[in-house]
This record gives C-alpha cells, sequence and structure tokens, in this order.
C-alpha cells in the first residue's frame, strides 16, 4: 500500500518536470531550434496536427529556421499558423521553402522571458509539493483507518519529502540552466 503511493506520487512528480520541460522548450533563446515551433499546429484536411507532420523543419543557421512543407498547397496554411502564433515570428516565402528569421533578443525581453521561466519553475515546485501532500494525506487516511503503524507512516512521508526534494532540485537546475541559457549574448 505505502509503496503504491509512493511509486504513484514519483510518476506524478516525473510528469510535471516533463511538462516544464516542454514549457520551457517553447520559450525561445536567441538560437534557432526546430522544437521553438513543436506547438503550433496547422489546419491539415479538416483537423489540427502538429507542423512536424506536415513539413519539415531544419535549422538553416544559428538565426534561421527553414520550413519545407510536404505538400505545395499547405504553405500559406503554415505561415498563417506561425503568424497567429505567441512567437511573434515573421516567415518568408520563397517558393515551396518557408523561412524565419529569429530577431535577437534584447535585454528587456530577455528578462521578460527570465520572469516567465521562473514562474513556470514556480509552478512546477507548486505542482510537486501538492502531490507531496496528496500522498501524506494517503498515509494519514491509512494509519487513521489503523492500515499502517505510525512508524510506518513517518518513514513513508520522509520517503516521500526524499522524493519531493530530489524533483524540486532538477527544478532548480532546469531553471537555472534555462537562465544562464536565455541571459547569454
Amino acid at each position: 500500500m505505502i509503496e503504491e503511493i509512493k511509486q504513484d506520487a514519483a510518476q506524478r512528480m516525473a510528469k510535471s518536470i516533463e511538462s516544464l520541460k516542454q514549457d520551457l522548450g517553447k520559450i525561445r533563446t536567441g538560437r534557432a531550434h526546430p522544437s521553438l515551433l513543436d506547438h503550433v499546429k496547422v489546419e491539415y484536411y479538416g483537423s489540427e496536427v502538429p507542423l512536424g507532420q506536415v513539413a519539415n523543419i531544419a535549422v538553416e543557421d544559428s538565426r534561421t529556421l527553414s520550413i519545407t512543407p510536404w505538400e505545395k498547397q499547405m504553405v500559406p496554411v503554415i505561415e498563417k499558423a506561425i503568424m497567429k502564433s505567441d512567437l511573434g515570428l515573421n516567415p518568408n516565402t520563397a517558393g515551396t521553402v518557408i523561412r524565419i528569421p529569429l530577431p535577437p533578443l534584447t535585454e528587456e525581453r530577455r528578462k521578460d522571458l527570465v520572469r516567465i521561466v521562473r514562474q513556470e519553475a514556480e509552478g512546477a515546485r507548486v505542482a510537486i509539493r501538492n502531490i507531496r501532500r496528496d500522498a501524506n494525506s494517503d498515509f494519514k487516511e491509512l494509519l487513521k483507518e489503523k492500515e499502517i503503524s505510525e512508524d510506518e507512516a513517518r518513514r513513508a512521508e520522509e520517503a516521500i519529502q526524499k522524493l519531493t526534494d530530489k524533483y524540486v532540485a532538477e527544478v532548480d537546475q532546469l531553471l537555472a540552466t534555462k537562465e544562464a541559457e536565455l541571459m547569454e549574448v
């Protein structure tokens, strides 16, 4: 019973970390990277699909992404989807190739992005702490129903706290890496 609760908490905390990694991946640094467009959805035969499923996304140079759609009629659709996205990018089209130049980040914009990154990290920490709280309340419930002893409950809570500390440290590490990446000129 205790082991199941610990495993569930560990899985949920790992999912919080994965979610944070995805969110941080969307926040652009000064460099071009295909993952920047991961969350852009395109209208394709009546359904919304990720951009990577209808085109090839490549890095042309450190500040330019190139998108080559697999079907010629997708060019204007992809352009519109990129313009509608919250990335603030302006695609340039030359025939069937769409180029996206990434403007250099200003100091002010870098600080805004650092603030956003910190908010994302704090959200992940809160999610991890909520998972800890849920696990601890499960242990208290088991203790109240006399299914486990007080010693077992205390040991289980200590184990969950160690797990929480480990994942919060991982969030801090991801945050520090992303901040350094953003402030790099």
